[in-house]
Formats: structure tokens, sequence, C-alpha cells
């Protein structure tokens, strides 16, 4: 995310008053809910096996970057670069500063482990690069970010984060 400074300033009877300089965040998209980062490559080797793979370690993590507002995440939709989406469609409430893990595989939802389960054990993040969007239920973008491994993930663990 960009950041701004403002600085206002005003001359009144020849003296000079700094009025504020404090850092004022671009506005990318009017959404509290952000997406805070993505485990695009689940630790060890892929298997999308339902019973003994790896997908359950594949999530996007979503945070509700209000400071008063509670946020539910029913009729959001995510998706990546070719397509392939995932909808909230139970309500799932996010309280200011709050988030929930999108995981692959199959579970359990828990709004008191943050952790709400694709029930598809198909990997949706690519491990070279992808780019993950994030629709509100009026289908306006919440969020967008793109990633390539080589030029994002630095420390090679897989993970990256965005805001």
């Amino acid at each position: 995310m960009r950041m701004r400074y403002v600085l206002a300033a005003a001359v009144t009877t020849g003296t000079l008053a700094v009025v504020a300089a404090a850092p004022a965040q671009a506005a990318e998209y009017s959404s509290a809910l952000k997406i805070r980062g993505v485990q695009y490559d689940a630790p060890g080797r892929d298997s999308n096996n339902c019973r003994t793979g790896n997908t359950k370690d594949e999530y996007l993590t979503i945070k509700n970057y209000s400071r008063s507002t509670t946020a539910n995440l029913k009729g959001y939709v995510v998706k990546d670069a070719t397509g392939n989406k995932f909808t909230f469609t139970a309500s799932h409430y996010l309280e200011p500063g709050d988030y929930v893990k999108l995981r692959g595989g199959r579970g359990t939802d828990s709004d008191a482990n943050n952790v709400v389960y694709r029930q598809n054990c198909n990997f949706m993040w690519n491990n070279d690069k992808d780019t993950i969007y994030f629709y509100k239920p009026s289908g306006a973008r919440a969020d967008v970010h793109s990633y390539t491994k080589s030029r994002d993930d630095r420390d090679g663990n897989g993970y990256i984060t965005f805001h």
C-alpha cells in the first residue's frame, strides 16, 4: 500500500504555522476487509489428496482493518487469475482487527478458531505467480493483489504479506 504524507501550512501575520504532518493511507478500495496475506505454497510436497494431502496448509488471510465496525463475510468472493473461486455462503463476523484464514481442504468452519474451509482439496494459488481478487457481495472489488515467488517471497517460505 502506498503512503502519502499530508502537510498543511498557513501563514498568518508573517508567522508560518504547520498545521499537521501525518501519514494518510491512499484508498485502494472502499472496504474494511482486505487480504492480509497468502500462504500460496503449502509446506511440504504438494498433494491434493483429501485424506492425506496438504491443501489445508494453503490459506488466504482476510482481515477487518476497521477500527469500529464489525464486518460479515457472507457473500464475499475470492478468485484467482484463472477463475477458481470461493464464495462465503455463511455468515462469518469479523470484529475490528480480527481475521479469518480461508483454507483449502475439508474441515469444520469455526469463528472461534478464525478458520473457513473451501471444502475443496485442489490447490487454488499457484506456486510461481498468481493474482488474488476479493469482491464484495455487491460485486465491487474489495482488494486485489498479484504476486510472483521470485519478486515477493524473499525468504522463500511460501507466505507473502500484503497489508
